[in-house]
């Protein structure tokens, strides 16, 4: 079975993207621009007599007709991404747990992670996978597997110390052969990990393929939720769902005394579902084994299924199935 490396896949990259630096001519009544290929949508309005449309018409025209159309990823019922507007606040971690947890509430479902963070892949450490994907008849990557879970990251296709030193066209395009390049099987979700901001990649992927909803990580600190805010609004405007924030480090418990304390701040994710109008899927505590667990890439929920930790995270799990009832009902 052949595998895919990094340097196949890169080396496919810049195929793919090697002729958008060719100049294209755009025509805008009568004037001529040069433009490079891939802003072939940008045109110049210029001010026109007569009884025309307003300029912002024709330029919401122009964008409508510019945005790609969505297609469903061959095999996947739903897809959920799992995003937070900063780094830091247990994103990845969740996304893990997440997956493992809509598995452990159903059998009888199967789940697959896409890790959408380019820069900084952190499934393959998380669910403690190595290796290159092999390829199918068809060329298509196969996911790796653990848990139960199949996978898919650039995690896989480069060293662990490497960069991956892209520019945004390369970036783009490698999340469309993630998307679009891998034998998911049949999926009833796929969870996509999102990297941190509202950025090209976040676009991409909203607008590229049908979302069934966003979760919204984030810490119950106040600069982690004007980020965390910016993140809900931005799937508002590309009109995804957002089914709800989860609260993540809400607590910490002295495994001594068992006094709580509430590093971070109490209830500010509340707060801010509260502004948003969306519902709080659950709280995870700051706790410990979560941390040894994600780092010796044994997920809680299959390490300490029993766990209080583990059962915060099968109730979020179960929040966001209720949620995507709610929304196809």
């Amino acid at each position: 079975m052949a595998h895919c490396s990094y340097s196949k896949f890169s080396h496919l990259l810049k195929l793919t993207t090697a002729n958008l630096n060719k100049p294209t001519v755009l025509r805008t009544g009568r004037d001529i621009q040069y433009a490079p290929q891939r802003c072939k949508y940008f045109i110049r309005f210029h001010k026109t007599s007569g009884p025309e449309r307003s300029l912002q018409e024709r330029q919401k025209q122009h964008m409508a007709r510019g945005l790609p159309k969505q297609k469903p990823i061959a095999g996947v019922k739903q897809v959920i991404v799992v995003a937070s507007g900063k780094g830091g606040v247990g994103k990845s971690t969740t996304a893990v747990n997440l997956a493992l947890g809509l598995t452990a509430n159903d059998p009888s479902k199967t789940v697959g992670i896409l890790d959408a963070d380019v820069y900084g892949p952190s499934i393959p450490k998380l669910m403690s996978l190595k290796g290159n994907p092999e390829l199918t008849d068809n060329n298509l990557m196969r996911p790796l597997m653990n848990f139960g879970i199949p996978c898919m990251s650039m995690g896989f296709l480069v060293e662990d110390v490497a960069p991956i030193v892209w520019r945004g066209l390369m970036v783009m395009s490698a999340i469309e052969k993630l998307l679009r390049q891998v034998d998911w099987g049949l999926l009833d979700y796929l969870v996509i990990d999102m990297p941190p901001g509202t950025g090209d990649v976040q676009l991409s992927i909203t607008q590229n393929v049908p979302i069934a909803g966003a979760v919204i990580v984030s810490t119950p600190q106040d600069i982690a939720l004007l980020d965390a805010r910016r993140g809900a609004e931005m799937f508002r405007k590309v009109n995804v769902p957002v089914l709800g924030i989860v609260q993540n480090m809400s607590v910490f418990q002295c495994p001594k005394c068992n006094h709580q304390t509430h590093i971070f701040g109490a209830d500010g994710a509340r707060a801010l579902a509260d502004t948003l109008g969306v519902q709080v899927l659950g709280d995870i505590p700051l706790h410990l084994s979560i941390r040894e667990m994600s780092d010796r890439g044994q997920p809680v929920v299959v390490s300490s299924p029993d766990s209080p930790e583990a059962e915060a995270y099968r109730k979020v799990a179960t929040a966001v199935v209720q949620r995507l009832e709610e929304l196809s009902g």
